[in-house]
């Protein structure tokens, strides 16, 4: 009798410990930074490989990710001024300064062999040029501002010109395909690129100042192969399709001939510091 109460007694203490461990998780991660569960959930999710476009635990993601805000990476909200473009630098009114001449600043959050976090902080008029992201999945969340972006993917199989009179210099044009030409907010659907839909290539120009969290997966790497290449896009009605070649379905202004460039002179870009809670690796 004694044995069968002690039993009892047992586990009904072990289940008490049980649900108070439970409870104790679920608050810890309640009260867990927003960008600590951003980590976990990529450190779960992304493998070193582009995630399929369908994968639940991608949408999961896009959940989280849509609902981080400035203040859970240590940002504030910078003044949307109205100056058209320019800020000031200085006292005086002599001494104002183009936006466009200013910098922007990344924020590195996370770099592990799987996946980068990182944060671009625009002025006004800011532009990051046209450019992709090899074999990567790219998630761009909209903390603050307006950013105006312009995004294309590849037309497969490859549709490139290669007469030496197809451009100054003699460099190979390729034609792209249209993907997304809109300017985005924090309220705006979470736009996600792969490697061969949803805007592999694209251009940020920052109508306001703005901030963005990035998400690549996996990162650059310039030892395999996943460098950053920067375009300049030209009409489709720049140059003919040569012989052979399959005409395009659609209209034409949704295309364009991609011809790849040096590292623009004009990208400034500077380092910052990261001033969110910190992430427990």
């Amino acid at each position: 009798m004694l044995s069968r109460l002690f039993k009892a007694s047992e586990k009904v203490l072990l289940n008490l410990v049980n649900k108070k461990d439970v409870h104790m998780a679920s608050r810890n991660k309640e009260n867990s930074p927003k960008v600590q569960e951003l980590y976990d959930l990529c450190k779960e999710t992304f493998t070193g490989k582009a995630p399929s476009p369908a994968s639940i635990a991608v949408q999961k993601f896009c959940s989280l990710l849509d609902s981080v805000s400035p203040a859970d990476v240590g940002l504030e909200e910078e003044v949307q001024d109205d100056d058209r473009g320019y800020g000031v630098s200085g006292v005086g009114r002599f001494n104002r300064v183009g936006r466009w001449a200013q910098p922007i600043t990344f924020l590195d959050i996370h770099e592990c062999d799987t996946f980068t976090m990182c944060i671009f902080c625009f002025p006004t008029s800011s532009v990051i040029p046209l450019h992709d992201h090899p074999e990567m999945t790219v998630f761009s969340k909209v903390l603050y501002g307006s950013l105006h972006v312009k995004a294309y993917d590849w037309v497969e199989p490859p549709c490139i010109i290669t007469q030496d009179k197809a451009m100054p210099g003699y460099l190979p044009a390729r034609l792209a395909k249209l993907v997304s030409d809109k300017v985005i907010t924090p309220q705006s659907e979470l736009p996600v690129l792969y490697p061969k839909t949803g805007g592999n290539l694209h251009c940020f120009t920052a109508l306001t100042p703005c901030a963005v969290l990035d998400i690549l997966t996996p990162p650059y790497r310039e030892s395999v192969g996943r460098t950053c290449s920067y375009y300049m896009d030209y009409p489709f009605s720049t140059f003919a399709l040569e012989e052979g070649m399959k005409k395009v379905e659609g209209k034409e202004d949704e295309y364009a001939w991609l011809v790849q460039i040096d590292t623009p002179d004009d990208l400034h870009m500077r380092p910052g510091s990261y001033t969110g809670p910190t992430i427990k690796v």
